[in-house]
């Protein structure tokens, strides 16, 4: 039988791009064309991955379709103190305040820390950003909550809605940044701004590239869930977020990295073949649903 090898996870930096990463530290550099096929173990059971790098105490089993990969108990221990989740107010490190733009109409702000550079941003896939202000953690906070109140920017967008947008975004820069450019100069005009925060000046920094989202194939679809038995098999084409996009005998498809969480996952059969389900993005014709 072949090992099986358990992924932790899809790690972006802004000098190596997208790299796998393994139980046990072993990485995988992802560069487009690279054959990417992997199968789930046959009678293999997905189990919670655990939390803040403690193993799941019982091994709960999870659904194929969950993206976070744990088990109730441990889901909620690992928001227990999180930024993310708005758990931490004592934290001393300097904050960004960004906006983040994934496709027309999707524009978010959120917050991150400023030791982490862009990764947060390359990690959800923004196809573009710029930074609003730098501060303490707490004035980082207001200013989010600012921008919902007085100019309706959300904090939060679903990957499902960021990933079927990709397929179809303007082709210039300037046509990505017109949306970030618009409504970071109302936001640091905003009189209620924290006085602890210093504002930055526009400087929108676009991911196309980074992401090889450039004069590639849209993709028609994306992964739905893993099972046992089940492969993946496809060529690298582009990467955003927790995204993988691979070329595949069905055009496009675009797997999220975390539904491989949990799972035993081994090398391929005969070259790695889609046998999973895709869930066709709207409006994209004669895409399978399911396996047959």
């Amino acid at each position: 039988m072949a090992h099986a090898w358990r992924c932790s996870g899809l790690r972006w930096s802004a000098e190596d791009g997208p790299v796998l990463v393994w139980d046990g530290g072993r990485r995988s550099a992802l560069t487009w064309g690279k054959r990417v096929a992997f199968g789930v173990a046959e009678g293999g059971v997905r189990t919670c991955v655990g939390a803040r790098g403690h193993a799941c105490p019982v091994r709960a089993a999870v659904p194929g379709r969950s993206t976070g990969a744990r088990c109730e108990e441990c889901a909620r221990l690992d928001r227990a103190h999180s930024v993310a989740a708005d758990t931490i107010a004592d934290d001393p490190r300097p904050y960004h305040v960004y906006l983040a733009w994934f496709g027309p109409g999707m524009l978010k702000v959120g917050i991150t820390a400023r030791e982490r550079g862009s990764a947060r941003l390359l990690e959800q896939g923004a196809v573009c950003f710029s930074w609003l202000g730098v501060g303490p953690l707490m004035a980082a906070r207001r200013a989010e909550e600012l921008l919902r109140a007085a100019l309706g920017v959300p904090d939060r967008i679903p990957y499902a809605e960021k990933r079927a947008v990709r397929s179809a975004l303007p082709g210039g820069e300037a046509e990505r940044a017109a949306e970030i450019t618009e409504v970071h100069g109302r936001a640091v005009a905003l009189a209620a701004w924290p006085e602890s925060l210093a504002r930055l000046p526009l400087r929108v920094v676009d991911h196309v590239g980074v992401f090889g989202l450039e004069d590639v194939p849209g993709a028609v679809g994306e992964v739905s869930e893993l099972a046992a038995g089940w492969a993946v098999g496809g060529e690298l084409v582009a990467a955003a977020g927790p995204d993988l996009h691979l070329a595949t005998e069905r055009g496009v498809v675009v797997i999220d990295t975390r539904l491989m969480a949990g799972w035993g996952l081994v090398p391929a059969a005969g070259g790695g073949e889609l046998t999973v389900p895709v869930r066709r993005f709207k409006g994209v014709p004669g895409v399978q649903d399911g396996l047959f």
